[in-house]
């Protein structure tokens, strides 16, 4: 077992409330009036492209302000200059912060949502933040609506962006970044594709047993993810994943390892997604289960277990070669996969220590992505 490190997260920050339960969407618009102060005042709605022309979901938000409405496109994952235009659409409304900020989709939604609210009340671009602790003023009041369980954005106090001008992907991590309010509804997950809840589910899984096995630890982090490891494999070793039991609890799991990994760093599995998502742009959920073709060295057990899981629920995962690409990367591809990856310095050092660069040479990881 690794030395227990010290993950310099000295004050952790978790949202602030939360409201949990089926129909729990029916509160948003009491919630949304207590921020309403003044006539003038509006909110702003984030809301994943799959709900729009969703009468039912519209109907759930009827509220007694001005609210503008922007569907978040999520075919592609979140990058920094999408997040500069929506500021700038935002800022089109009215010169008036907006008095709340609603996200209401999955992690690419939510992340949207956590950026814009940062970048209203900080000056500069997107890019500037990408890192730890850059952020400097609080951001606009914030509620998140996950309709997917899995990546914990509900939770985390980072927002995952890419920046394609120099292949960086990685987060707003910022106390600031953390939600003030989050609505938990498992009806908002009812009508998920199979392939996609299993996919999304996974990332609570991936994520927490990275911060269990890492060398930078924290006990009440330990706690979450181990609840949330439990929660994840009932529902995944369970015959109906999607029952409405099992969407409460990967919801709850969810929200767990999103609490969990905001303790501490993720490990080897993310950073190579990372680097499908980079240069395939790829989905971080489908890209964290592909990666996991390469994990049987470095995990051996919840290698098994996933592939168990896989099994369990019949779900193709994709592969790199075949799926996605119908001829093998070329050395140029190899190279830009290998630095994408090996610039996530933090979780390659909590998976693999300090030397992890001599772990992963550029022969080591061109070789787990041929596996994948």
């Amino acid at each position: 077992m690794n030395d227990i490190l010290d993950t310099g997260i000295k004050n952790a920050k978790n949202v602030d409330r939360y409201i949990f339960g089926p129909g729990s969407l029916n509160e948003i618009s009491s919630l949304v009036k207590r921020r309403i102060q003044t006539p003038d005042d509006y909110c702003l709605f984030f809301i994943d492209q799959y709900f729009e022309g969703n009468n039912k979901i519209e109907e759930q938000i009827q509220l007694d302000c001005e609210k503008n409405i922007i569907f978040i496109e999520t075919s592609d994952e979140p990058t920094t200059k999408y997040v500069d235009e929506l500021c700038e659409k935002v800022r089109d409304f009215s010169n008036k912060l907006p008095a709340v900020i609603i996200g209401m989709g999955g992690g690419i939604t939510l992340d949207v949502a956590k950026a814009v609210a940062n970048l209203l009340t900080n000056e500069g671009f997107a890019a500037d933040y990408q890192g730890w602790d850059l952020v400097k003023n609080p951001s606009v009041y914030k509620i998140g609506i996950p309709t997917l369980s899995g990546t914990g954005a509900e939770a985390t106090r980072t927002c995952v962006l890419t920046n394609k001008e120099n292949g960086l992907k990685l987060g707003m991590n910022s106390d600031f970044t953390v939600f003030d309010q989050i609505i938990l509804d498992p009806n908002l997950t009812k009508s998920v594709p199979r392939n996609q809840y299993f996919f999304t589910g996974m990332d609570a899984y991936i994520h927490s047993f990275e911060a269990l096995r890492g060398s930078y630890r924290n006990p009440v982090g330990d706690a979450f993810s181990r609840i949330s490891i439990k929660y994840a494999k009932d529902v995944f070793q369970s015959d109906e994943m999607q029952s409405e039991k099992n969407r409460s609890k990967l919801m709850v799991a969810s929200y767990m390892g999103g609490a969990a990994i905001a303790t501490t760093y993720v490990g080897l599995v993310h950073p190579f997604s990372a680097g499908l998502s980079v240069v395939f742009g790829l989905h971080h959920c489908v890209s964290n289960c592909m990666t996991m073709r390469a994990m049987e060295e470095f995990y051996p057990d919840e290698y098994n277990d996933f592939w168990n899981m896989v099994e369990i629920q019949k779900i193709k995962v994709p592969r790199l070669h075949g799926d996605i690409l119908k001829t093998d990367p070329n050395d140029q591809t190899y190279e830009q996969l290998f630095n994408s990856t090996i610039i996530h310095e933090k979780p390659l050092t909590n998976a693999l220590g300090s030397d992890f660069r001599k772990i992963l040479t550029p022969e080591k990881v061109h070789e787990m992505f041929k596996m994948i």
